[in-house]
């Protein structure tokens, strides 16, 4: 929801995402989000995944979807 209303009022990147899980392990983005920061966001997107106690980890979306297919296929940034 929150990447469609980005898109929706007319921005076209993504320049940060956190991410927030229930407990103590490490929750990444779903499938289908991961495939929406792919197609508005760069490799070096910092995905901050954080927890109820706060920050566990960051990573880059290049790191989470490595070889993956996106914009520069297209001939975008």
């Amino acid at each position: 929801s929150a990447i469609a209303a980005l898109i929706g009022s007319g921005r076209k990147r993504i320049l940060e995402c956190l991410v927030i899980g229930p407990g103590p392990e490490v929750i990444t983005p779903c499938g289908g989000c991961r495939q929406k920061l792919r197609e508005f966001a760069a490799d070096d997107l910092p995905i901050h995944l954080c927890g109820p106690n706060g920050l566990h980890r960051t990573v880059t979306l290049g790191q989470l979807l490595p070889l993956s297919f996106g914009p520069r296929h297209f001939g975008q940034p």
